[in-house]
Order: structure tokens, then C-alpha cells, then sequence
């Protein structure tokens, strides 16, 4: 057995360092390339919700209610304490969207009024409440089984590429300096391994949180991609790109999980 077999934190802390360091690399175009047209924004935004979404139902709903089978609940109540926990993370996320200051590219501000905060930072918060989910997702999914893990952190880290680009060129776009857009577009991927860990260690200190971790996570995922990713990326007269980009978004990360979950 490998260390990462034996230590399900420690592998949530490789995959969600995975999937920051594909967030850092997306970003290093951005010092060269003078912008991307906001078609391919919105499609590679799609892309990433669509693989969101694969995640979602393949690596957190449909395991949660697997896990809660096992530990003795009936049909109902497998559904119906998953379904709770799914409510119950897209709840958190939307009080931490209301509470934290934020601003969306295209949006624009949301969350508490700090006026004080700098602009750039208002995205920074922004693209943190973003990631958040993703690395909690993937440090409940390494708690669930390693394979699982493994088939969510890379799908989570191939949408992370170009998110990262994305993330850089509208910092840029909205007045940063090259390098120190690419350096916040860096940053905004540190939080998924804090994430990861997180997840992964109150799943493993308590066990029975599992269905409930996995219907968590499933929900401030979905909570994202409805508020967040699909809004972006259809208010520009570009959702044919979006949805086409979802579509393989989609198929993408259903594949990762069958082949490696």
C-alpha cells in the first residue's frame, strides 16, 4: 500500500495541489498573449462548468448515496440525507457569497458593501469563494476512495488550466499589471488544497460524515456553476460556445470517472 493509499489527507493534499499548480500554469500565458476573445472565455468557462457538473453527479451524489446504502439507510433515506446535505452546501456557499465582497467580471459587485477593498481584490474573493467548492470536493472524494479522488483532482485540474488563463486576462483586463495579474491568478488556486485537506480530514475524523461530505460538496458545486460559471459565461451572446463547451466539459469528466474511479 502507498503512503497516499494509506493516508487519505495526504492524497487530498497532492490532488488539491495538483489542481492549483494546473491553475498556476494556466495563468503563465497571460504574461504573453494580449487577450483572449471573449467567445473563447465563455467556452472555456463552459467547459469548466461542464466538468463541474460530470463531478457533481458521478464523483459526489451518486457515491453519497452509496456510502450512506452501506452504512445501513434505506433507499429514502439515502436520497433524502443526501439530498438534504446537497441543500444544505449550496446554503453555506450562498451565505459566504452574501457575506464576503466580492465582484464578478462580467456581474459585477456582490456580498457585503466594503468600499474600502480595492477593486482587484473584490475578484481575488470572487475567484476564492470559486475554488473553495472544488478543493472540498476533491478532499471528501480522496476520503471516499482513492481512485475517486484521482479521477476528480485530474478533471478538476484540466478545467483549472484554463480557468487560470481566463482568471489572468480579466485581471488584466480590468487594469492589473501582467505580472502581478498572473501572480494573483497564481494565489486564487492555493485555496483548493486547503480545501482538500479540510474535507478530507473531517471525513476521516468522523466517518460517518461521508454521505453527508459528499452531499456538501455536490452542493456548493452546483451552487457555483448555476450562479457563478453559466451566468458568466451566457451574457455575452456567446452561449452556443458556452453550452457546446459544457457538452464536452461533461462528457470529459464522466470518462475520467468510469476509467478512473
Amino acid at each position: 500500500m502507498s503512503a497516499l493509499e494509506a493516508s487519505p489527507v495526504l492524497a487530498a493534499l497532492v490532488g488539491g495541489s495538483a489542481a492549483a499548480a494546473a491553475t498556476a500554469a494556466g495563468t503563465l500565458p497571460a504574461l504573453f498573449a494580449k487577450g483572449i476573445e471573449r467567445r473563447t472565455q465563455d467556452t472555456l468557462l463552459g467547459f469548466g462548468a461542464g466538468v463541474m457538473l460530470a463531478a457533481t453527479a458521478f464523483s459526489l451524489v451518486l457515491p453519497g448515496i452509496d456510502a450512506a446504502l452501506s452504512q445501513g439507510a434505506g433507499a429514502w433515506g439515502a436520497g433524502l440525507l443526501v439530498g438534504l446535505s446537497i441543500l444544505a452546501g449550496a446554503a453555506l456557499v450562498m451565505a459566504m457569497d452574501r457575506a464576503v465582497p466580492h465582484e464578478h467580471f462580467i456581474k459585477g459587485p456582490e456580498g457585503a458593501n466594503w468600499p474600502r477593498l480595492r477593486r482587484t481584490w473584490l475578484f481575488v474573493f470572487a475567484i476564492a469563494l470559486h475554488n473553495l467548492p472544488e478543493g472540498l470536493a476533491i478532499g471528501v472524494a480522496y476520503a471516499t476512495d482513492i481512485g475517486r479522488g484521482h479521477a476528480l483532482a485530474t478533471g478538476i485540474a484540466l478545467q483549472d488550466i484554463p480557468e487560470g488563463l481566463v482568471v489572468a486576462v480579466a485581471l488584466i483586463a480590468a487594469g492589473m499589471a501582467r505580472v502581478p495579474a498572473v501572480l494573483v491568478g497564481v494565489a486564487s488556486g492555493l485555496v483548493e488544497p486547503v480545501g482538500a485537506v479540510a474535507g478530507a480530514a473531517a471525513v476521516v475524523a468522523l466517518p460517518l460524515l461521508l454521505p453527508i461530505g459528499l452531499g456538501v460538496a455536490a452542493g456548493a458545486m452546483l451552487f457555483v456553476v448555476s450562479h457563478e460559471i453559466i451566468p458568466e459565461s451566457h451574457r455575452q451572446g456567446h452561449e452556443k460556445f458556452a453550452t457546446a463547451g459544457l457538452m464536452v466539459g461533461f462528457v470529459l469528466m464522466m470518462l475520467l470517472d468510469t476509467a478512473l474511479g
